[in-house]
């Protein structure tokens, strides 16, 4: 699932800051980067699987490694975990309304936070 009217695609960010804020909002970059690209999850557990919402992004400036970077953001993703395989983000998927709602409420702070420090 994509939540594509929070308009992240339209947002940049230094990586230090941006690790900041996805951190306090539950975002983990944790080992999920390379000199190019980020990935921050949330895992959330549930009676009906395990899901992660994810947010994507990649550098425009800097590389991640240095930890001097500049990151685009891209649209953020809901995806159900299915072992071994990995995420599924597709159409056929069912989404509890209760998790779309907490991810809409996280990603609505994570923008506003990021809105803030880019002067919007």
């Amino acid at each position: 699932m994509k939540f594509e009217s929070y308009g992240f695609n339209q947002l940049t960010a230094e990586l230090n800051r941006l690790d900041d804020v996805m951190n306090s909002h539950g975002l983990v970059r944790a080992e999920q980067w390379d000199y190019e690209r980020v990935n921050y999850d949330r895992k959330f557990e549930l009676q009906e699987g395990v899901f992660y919402l994810r947010v994507q992004g990649y550098s425009v400036e800097g590389d991640v490694g240095s930890q001097k970077a500049v990151i685009k953001l891209l649209v953020p993703l809901l995806g159900k975990h299915y072992y071994p395989h990995g995420l599924e983000y597709g159409e056929g998927e069912h989404f509890p309304a209760s998790l779309i709602k907490q991810c809409e409420k996280t990603l609505a702070a994570v923008k506003a936070e990021l809105d803030e420090f880019n002067g919007l």
